[in-house]
């Protein structure tokens, strides 16, 4: 029951669903649908005004600390800082999660094996190309290896191999024990 309006406009109504581990759930509709919004709410980065949800088991609203760490987010926007390399974007961001540097080190280690990282962990973002920088902010949104992931138009303005690269991701990523939101129009 989830609804949220800015003003005037009903942004979402009434948006009711169920993802369980090991799903992949579409969010389908064009653009204005309310797909982003909706992804924002579930995410903690906008309140809903009306409905309730639980991500991972934790309500957006009486626990987003506990929703953010539970969750990775990809979206259109890369948001990489030009100067650093790839494993430094990762290793800040793993710290942030709060992953010691050991574990650090083995998710890295885990994230190139799965992307196929190669270079981008050891070249500056600002030299990379578009495919590249997807794949950081992939490796970036799953560092912490969280049980929820939200693709929000994660393939907007990707050539076909960097989509095909993200598509097989998401094919794999649930797993036994994760989900995967995914919004397109």
């Amino acid at each position: 029951g989830l609804s949220k309006r800015f003003g005037a406009l009903r942004a979402v109504e009434d948006v009711s669903f169920r993802v369980a581990p090991g799903e992949v759930y579409g969010l389908l509709g064009p653009n204005g649908a309310g797909k982003t919004t909706t992804l924002r709410m579930l995410a903690t980065l906008l309140k809903p005004d009306a409905g309730r949800a639980h991500v991972a088991g934790h309500d957006v609203r009486l626990e987003p600390e506990a929703v953010r760490r539970a969750v990775g987010v990809v979206n259109g926007g890369m948001g990489l800082y030009d100067r650093l390399s790839g494993r430094e974007v990762l290793e800040y961001f793993g710290a942030l999660y709060g992953l010691t540097p050991a574990r650090l080190k083995e998710r890295v280690s885990e994230l190139d094996a799965l992307l196929g990282l190669g270079d981008t962990l050891t070249r500056r973002c600002g030299d990379f190309s578009t495919g590249m920088k997807q794949k950081i902010v992939i490796a970036r949104a799953v560092v912490h290896d969280p049980p929820v992931l939200f693709f929000d138009e994660a393939t907007s303005g990707l050539d076909v191999m960097a989509r095909r690269s993200v598509m097989d991701f998401v094919r794999r990523y649930p797993g036994g024990e994760r989900a995967v939101v995914y919004s397109t129009h």
